[in-house]
């Protein structure tokens, strides 16, 4: 019986986003930037109609979708509504969480600080002479520990504390950062020596928030925000709060299918999946990370190089390999991307190698995640091949 109430729920909940698509208008809320005519209206009503398809598919209450090109947005257009039990219209304007869509972010505040000379990716995280010395935990610390370096954690190689079931991020949610590092330190061993074994891990780049923090005496959003978001652009990305209550101004509400988007300490996930962001902020960051017209890149050459260079553990043979915040095709050479889920968020951020970048936000996910994660690369992917210009 339950079953067939959720079943019931969920189709109502579809019919509903689909009423909701039929009244919005085609065209985006708010002029594009550039390149707006190289967009024919049917082109246009083709991506809008797909955009519908994969909100039905998933019964999505809202989705922004952003492409630029050469650095600059061609195509910007929101596409339901900000909360699936209200009427407001969702706008370009609207803020998501991006999940681990923040990795990238973080990755970029942390060779900022290394163009700086103020860190080495060599630089070992923990014990005597470490970034973070013996702050966290009980020393002398456990085997592998004291030999993490910063770059470790970047590539997601540190040798332990992978996300699975016993990913510390997701427990003790009255616990603050320093709590649960020490807890995590003293209570879950590193299995692997650092280097030799690809585990994803997001207290790992939890760790590389406290990091910057320590590094740049800033608190780690107010770094990014200062430091790294000014050179993409952008003004208005900011970390999430935890509950429905503390929603910042112009943020959606999300959805949880069978989860709960507010039963988690996001606040907590700043520097690995905290982020706030439109889908317009993340395809500036992604086609403005090397730089775009006369507008200089962030980061040196060489230091971008090394961001998108697979890490120490990579298979020569595999397709895919994950760098420093990205995952990267034919070595760095080829697209760049990575995704993001929560309960209630499903994104994705995309440059590629020919000179697009892209960003999806949605505000539901259902599991098993991995499909809705697909299908939104893919309807990107489907939305920008229906442009002739674009030539894709």
């Amino acid at each position: 019986m339950r079953e067939m109430t959720r079943r019931a729920v969920l189709m109502k909940i579809a019919c509903t986003t689909a009423a909701c698509l039929s009244d919005l208008p085609v065209r985006s809320l708010r002029p594009l930037l550039a390149d707006e005519g190289q967009v024919t209206e049917a082109e246009r009503e083709a991506m809008a109609r797909a955009a519908q398809t994969f909100m039905g598919r998933f019964a999505a209450p809202a989705l922004s979708v952003a492409i630029a090109r050469n650095g600059r947005i061609v195509y910007e257009q929101p596409f339901g509504r900000v909360d699936r039990d209200g009427d407001e219209p969702l706008r370009t304007s609207n803020l998501f969480r991006i999940a681990s869509v923040t990795k990238p972010i973080t990755s970029a505040a942390i060779f900022h600080l290394v163009d700086q000379g103020r860190i080495a990716l060599s630089g070992k995280i923990f014990g005597t002479g470490g970034i973070l010395g013996t702050e966290y935990g009980t020393s002398p610390y456990g085997r592998y520990v004291a030999e993490i370096t910063v770059d470790h954690l970047l590539t997601h190689t540190c040798g332990g504390w992978q996300n699975d079931s016993s990913d510390p991020m997701f427990r003790f949610r009255e616990m603050n950062h320093a709590q649960l590092i020490g807890w995590t330190l003293d209570h879950l061993p590193v299995l692997n020596p650092p280097g030799t074994n690809y585990a994803y891990s997001n207290f790992g780049y939890c760790v590389l928030g406290r990091v910057i923090e320590r590094v740049s005496g800033q608190i780690y959003a107010g770094y990014v925000q200062r430091e790294i978001l000014p050179a993409f652009g952008i003004s208005d990305m900011r970390t999430s709060g935890n509950t429905r209550k503390e929603r910042a101004a112009n943020e959606v509400v999300y959805f949880g299918q069978n989860e709960d988007p507010y039963g988690m300490n996001v606040a907590r996930m700043d520097s690995h999946g905290g982020w706030l962001a439109t889908a317009m902020d993340l395809a500036c960051f992604a086609g403005r990370v090397t730089g775009y017209g006369t507008a200089p890149a962030l980061l040196k050459r060489e230091t971008i190089a090394k961001m998108v260079s697979p890490g120490p553990a990579s298979s020569p043979s595999a397709e895919v390999k994950y760098a420093r915040g990205w995952s990267v095709r034919n070595d760095g050479k080829g697209n760049w991307w990575h995704n993001g889920s929560l309960p209630g968020t499903t994104s994705i951020m995309v440059r590629t190698a020919s000179g697009f970048s892209w960003a999806a936000l949605c505000s539901t996910r259902r599991q098993p995640s991995d499909e809705i994660n697909l299908a939104l690369d893919n309807l990107v992917w489907e939305m920008v091949r229906k442009v002739s210009a674009w030539g894709l």
